[in-house]
């Protein structure tokens, strides 16, 4: 419920300055672990303790989301739950990744793109990098957007493997009536 609040809370903000015509997406992502929420660490301390929590284990990325629609007072929002396996991480490895400077702007302390952790073929990764492409994709076909791609390709060969889930969730947008 917090992430899809703070995605609400982008896509008003974005609306205001945008004006009542555009189509507004929003989004934002936590960590939960151990039934505490990880945001943007606030120093390196704080990252280096997050991923020495994190380590080994895993965690829930939760990404809400807000599409922000011409016509509509309020944007619809929902939210994507994905458990994600942090690889074991030994203090040289959290130091490595301290060095690369990209910690304090990830959730978590860590970005999936990293390689640090990793999701199995039936979740989404693209939930994890922050924008869960294929259940947007399914939000604007279900709201009558008809020139929007299916993200499912790209999304493999981005990755180089093939995702279970994404052909699940884009096919179903297009069955509907």
């Amino acid at each position: 419920m917090l992430a899809r609040s703070i995605a609400a809370d982008k896509a008003v903000a974005a609306r205001e300055t945008a004006g009542p015509a555009p189509t507004v997406l929003a989004c934002d992502t936590i960590v939960v672990s151990d039934r505490r929420i990880l945001g943007k660490p606030a120093d390196l301390a704080e990252a280096r303790s997050m991923l020495r929590d994190l380590s080994g284990r895993t965690h829930t990325v939760i990404t809400g989301v807000a599409l922000g629609l011409p016509g509509q007072d309020g944007p619809r929002t929902f939210a994507v739950t994905t458990p994600v396996l942090m690889r074991e991480l030994d203090e040289g490895s959290i130091e490595a990744w301290v060095d690369k400077g990209e910690l304090l702007g990830c959730a978590g302390a860590y970005n999936i793109e990293s390689h640090l952790a990793s999701v199995d073929d039936d979740q989404c990764y693209q939930n994890v990098a922050g924008l869960p492409l294929c259940h947007v994709y399914a939000e604007l076909v279900g709201a009558g957007y008809t020139a929007v791609r299916s993200p499912v390709g790209a999304c493999d060969e981005a990755r180089a493997t093939k995702c279970r889930l994404g052909p699940l969730i884009a096919g179903a947008a297009r069955a509907r009536p």
